[in-house]
């Protein structure tokens, strides 16, 4: 499930317009844990502040809302640091590498970071805390928690959910009488037909920057049968992947707009909310930005629909964009786990769900409240995905940077009318020296 997630800094009568600025999808946490109460904080403890290091997303505006509660419940006060994807990634990395004390707690992305933090020490173990805390697990997606684990150490906390989807102008469709796209080939079709009878508008919009474009990339590999790696062996070069090489970049090169190599997520939902696309296929976790009227001049005029199945059927990444971790050497670890299981909660990720922004809870998803917010044709395409979604969107490898920019490269090519199977070979070779690295 990717790239995607999220990337990406109100007050609490500005929630709704706040998720719709940043990448999504998706709160999450523990079980069914209530919020922390004031008879929970020990008599005459001193009051104390812990740090944590956030991305500029969504679910980070929305809690900042709800903070205050929680520091009137334990006497703990929470100093939010914030700052866009690769920038957390890189703040984060130099202090962890300096053994900096000063991060109690780190949201981080899973499929992106989390291995080499992992592997780096920078995380602490959450097990001793779990095991007090009798059935805190049970209630997560049990995909979103094996994200966040080596082996049976657990070292984060789900918070946010995304999967593939696939956006569509409804007023658009209609008019031409069609329906949603089942199959990648019929919206190859539709895209090529709806783009031909309306003058300036696009039939497909997505993703076609380097790195960025690999995560969205994944879910055409995986319904055209390919993967990028097996048996610690890239697989690039395999029929499957050559065709769904061949399938995206002839998308994005046919029927995308120009610029369509300097797009990741805002570049793309760009053109489709400024009513300039018919489709587009993303996140579920960034929907807001497309219905939001603040934010989409076609708010009103989109759709949802579950991934179109390829010749190996729908098969859409379902992950665990963004989790939540103590750092390693911080000296507040039982005040930042009392945050953690907090904010991880069931009241919590049901506050922060019902505003839009999914998250790992069964419960929260099973209930009205948890999909109230999002478009019943969006909460049937998450519930879709989630029964045929493959758990990552990029390479489970620690060095996942170069392999994203090895395979994007092949999506560079095909975009601008090279040789995809000569760049696919190349990309092969660069990514198998990434993965003889690890």
């Amino acid at each position: 499930m990717k790239k995607s997630f999220s990337r990406l800094k109100m007050a609490a009568g500005a929630l709704s317009l706040i998720v719709g600025l940043g990448a999504v999808l998706a709160g999450c946490g523990g079980g069914n844990q209530a919020a922390p109460t004031p008879a929970q904080q020990p008599a005459g403890k001193t009051e104390q502040t812990i740090r944590l290091v956030a991305a500029n997303h969504p679910w980070t505006e929305a809690v900042k809302t709800l903070l205050p509660d929680f520091e009137k419940a334990t006497g703990i006060k929470v100093k939010v640091d914030s700052y866009f994807e690769d920038q957390l990634t890189q703040k984060t990395s130099v202090e962890f590498a300096a053994n900096s004390k000063s991060i109690d707690v780190v949201m981080f992305r899973p499929l992106q970071d989390g291995k080499q933090f992992q592997k780096n020490g920078y995380f602490a173990s959450l097990n001793d805390f779990v095991s007090k805390e009798q059935g805190l697990t049970d209630d997560i997606i049990p995909s979103a928690l094996g994200s966040v684990k080596d082996g049976d150490n657990l070292y984060g906390i789900p918070l946010v959910t995304e999967t593939e989807v696939l956006y569509y102008r409804k007023d658009i469709l209609e008019k031409a009488g069609l329906q949603p796209p089942k199959t990648l080939d019929e919206l190859k079709e539709m895209a090529a037909k709806l783009q031909d009878v309306n003058a300036g508008l696009y039939g497909f919009v997505s993703r076609g920057k380097r790195s960025p474009a690999v995560t969205q990339f994944s879910s055409y590999l995986y319904s055209f049968g390919g993967d990028f790696m097996k048996d610690g062996k890239a697989t690039l070069n395999t029929p499957e992947a050559l065709k769904a090489f061949e399938f995206y970049s002839t998308m994005l090169k046919d029927y995308g707009p120009p610029g369509t190599l300097n797009m990741s997520w805002p570049e793309a939902f760009g053109v489709f909310t400024q009513g300039k696309a018919v489709f587009l296929t993303d996140a579920s976790s960034l929907f807001t930005n497309a219905t939001d009227p603040a934010k989409s001049s076609v708010a009103d005029k989109v759709g949802f629909a579950p991934f179109p199945a390829g010749p190996a059927g729908s098969k859409p990444y379902n992950i665990t964009s963004w989790a939540i971790g103590v750092g390693a050497n911080s000296e507040k670890k039982d005040a930042a786990w009392q945050f953690i299981k907090w904010v991880t909660s069931k009241e919590i990720v049901g506050k922060l769900q019902a505003n839009g922004i999914p998250g790992a809870l069964k419960s929260v998803w099973d209930s009205p409240e948890g999909v109230a917010k999002f478009p019943k044709d969006l909460a049937d395409a998450i519930k879709a995905n989630g029964a045929v979604g493959v758990p990552y969107d990029r390479p489970l490898i620690v060095n996942v940077g170069k392999a994203r920019d090895a395979i994007g490269d092949t999506i560079i090519a095909g975009i601008q009318g090279q040789d995809i199977k000569a760049a696919a070979e190349k990309s092969n070779q660069d990514f198998q020296a990434v993965l003889d690295k690890e």
